[in-house]
C-alpha cells in the first residue's frame, strides 16, 4: 500500500489563472503518475476557500485565499486527503473555514488537522486501505490559525497532546503518521527543538513524521527505524518574486507499506519557476538535488553541525526578529534599525522584562491571553 505526502498547495498568481480553465498543465505527466499510483495521496491545503468580501482576520503576514475550483482540481488530480493544520487556513475567519470544509465535503476529500472548532480540528483521521490500517495526525505551530471551542481553524502543535493521540491511535491501527506544519521559513534545517520533538513522537509510537512550512526543502533521518522528513518544500505555490531558488524545489514523500515495514522514496520536482507548473525532476537535475539533500541530512544527523547551522541562522535573523519590539512603526525605519543604521531604543532592563515574559511559561500564558484579547477585542 502506497501513501504519497506533499507539501504546501497554494494556488496563487499564474496557477490561480490556470484553475479558471480547469487547471490544465499544472502537474506534468511524471507528477501525475506518482499521484495516480498512490493508494492514498495527501497534500497540505495552504489557504482558505474564500472571497475578498469575507474579510481577513487581524494578523501579521499575508492573507491567502482561492476559489473552490482548487478543491475540485485536487480531487480530479487524484488527491484523497488534505491537511488543514497550517498558518493560513483561518486567514478569512469562520467564513473561510466553513467554505473550505464545505468544498472538501462536496468533493468527498478527506481532511485532517482543521475543523469548525477545536474538537473537530484535533480529530485523528483513521483509514483502512487494502487491509492496512493507519492514522494521520496533523498539527501546526501556534500562529493565527488555531481553532478554539467557539471558532474554526487548525489543530495546534502541543507535544503532550500529540503524544497522547499517537498512543491512542496506536491501540487501534497498525501505523501512525504525524504531519507537522512548522519550522523557520527559508531555512533548510530543522531547529534543535524540532529534531528533539519529532524524535519524541517516534519514541511514542509514530511510524513516520513529515514536516512542511518553510518554503524550502530540508533533509531527513531514520530514527529508531522510523523516517523523519524535516521539510518537503512548496508543492505548488506560485510567487512572482520567487524564481530559480529554493522556493521552487521540493520533494514528495512516497511511503510504501508492506508486511516487513515501511519503505520510502523522495520524489523531487521543480514548481512554479519558468512556468506555473509542478515538473518531475529527471537526469542531472535530480542527481544534483539528491546530493544536496544528502549533505543537509548528514548535517542534521550530527548535533554539533546542526547547532552550528542554527546559530548561524539566528545571527542573521536576530535583529530583524527584534524589530517589532522597538518603537519604530514604519517598515523602512524597522529595516534601518535591523541594519544598525538607527539606535535600538529599548533599555536593557526593559529587554530583560520582555525576555522573562516570553521565556517563563506562566508569564507567557498571561502575555498571550492579553495580546489575543487586545487584538480580537
Amino acid at each position: 500500500m502506497k501513501i504519497l505526502i506533499t507539501g504546501d498547495f497554494c494556488p496563487q498568481d499564474r496557477v490561480a489563472s490556470l484553475l479558471e480553465n480547469n487547471g490544465s498543465g499544472i502537474f506534468d505527466a511524471g507528477v501525475m503518475q506518482w499521484i495516480e499510483n498512490a493508494d492514498y495521496a495527501v497534500t497540505n491545503f495552504e489557504c482558505a476557500v474564500a472571497d475578498a468580501s469575507d474579510g481577513g482576520i487581524p494578523k501579521c503576514g499575508p492573507h491567502l485565499r482561492c476559489s473552490d475550483k482548487a478543491i475540485r482540481f485536487l480531487k480530479d488530480s487524484g488527491f484523497d486527503c488534505v491537511t488543514l493544520a497550517n498558518n493560513h487556513f483561518r486567514d478569512y475567519g469562520d467564513a473561510g473555514v466553513g467554505k473550505t470544509l464545505a468544498a472538501l465535503k462536496s468533493c468527498s476529500i478527506d481532511y485532517v488537522g482543521g475543523g469548525s472548532n477545536i474538537e473537530e480540528a484535533t480529530r485523528v483521521l483513521y483509514k483502512t486501505i487494502g487491509g492496512v490500517s493507519f492514522a494521520i495526525i496533523n498539527v501546526c505551530e501556534n500562529e493565527f490559525s488555531i481553532a478554539s471551542e467557539t471558532r474554526g481553524g487548525s489543530a495546534p502543535l502541543d507535544v503532550i497532546d500529540v503524544c497522547h493521540r499517537i498512543q491512542t491511535a496506536k491501540e487501534q491501527v497498525r501505523y501512525v503518521f504525524v504531519i507537522v506544519h512548522g519550522g523557520h521559513e527559508h531555512f533548510q534545517y530543522p531547529s534543535p527543538r524540532m529534531k528533539k520533538w519529532y524524535r519524541f513522537f517516534v519514541e511514542n509510537g509514530a511510524d513516520a513524521v513529515v514536516n512542511h512550512h518553510q518554503h524550502c526543502y530540508s533533509g531527513y533521518e531514520v530514527y529508531e527505524g522510523k523516517p523523519i522528513f524535516y521539510g518537503l518544500g512548496n508543492f505548488c505555490f506560485d510567487h512572482p518574486k520567487k524564481r530559480a531558488g529554493i522556493w521552487n524545489e521540493g520533494y514528495m514523500v512516497a511511503l510504501d507499506i508492506a508486511d516487513a515495514g515501511i519503505d520510502y522514496e523522495l520524489v523531487p520536482y521543480r514548481q512554479c519557476d519558468e512556468t506555473p507548473s509542478v515538473e518531475f525532476m529527471v537526469g542531472g537535475q535530480k542527481q544534483t538535488f539528491e546530493q544536496t539533500v544528502k549533505v543537509i541530512s548528514d548535517t542534521i544527523a550530527d548535533d554539533h553541525l546542526l547547532d552550528e547551522k542554527y546559530a548561524e541562522f539566528l545571527k542573521n535573523k536576530m535583529d530583524k526578529m527584534l524589530c517589532p519590539f522597538t518603537p519604530y512603526m514604519n517598515e523602512y525605519a524597522r529595516v534601518a534599525a535591523s541594519r544598525h543604521y538607527l539606535p535600538y531604543l529599548i533599555p536593557r532592563k526593559k529587554l530583560a522584562q520582555m525576555l522573562d515574559f516570553i521565556t517563563c511559561e506562566a508569564q507567557r500564558d498571561v502575555l498571550i491571553a492579553g495580546m489575543q484579547n487586545r487584538l480580537e477585542g
